[in-house]
């Protein structure tokens, strides 16, 4: 009687183990996925070089790299 009972809680603890690690490898996989994503790029309107949008200085010509590509740009 004593050998089944602690076969009940060993094998009621081995599967409370392993759900609970799946559940964390499936968080895991969707946090890595949602970090993962590319940044949308642009391209600066006067020398031409690529850098993420939400860096990008918004002009009435383009977007620039920098203010001072813009203030050369736009006088």
């Amino acid at each position: 009687m004593k050998f089944l009972l602690m076969l009940s809680v060993m094998v009621l603890g081995i599967w409370l183990w392993r759900s609970n690690r799946e559940a964390k490898s499936k968080l895991g996989q969707e946090t890595r996925a949602a970090k993962s994503r590319p940044l949308e790029m642009v391209g600066c309107a006067l020398c031409a070089v690529h850098i993420p949008a939400v860096d990008a200085v918004a002009g009435r010509k383009g977007l620039y790299c920098c203010l001072e590509h813009r203030h050369r740009a736009e006088p």
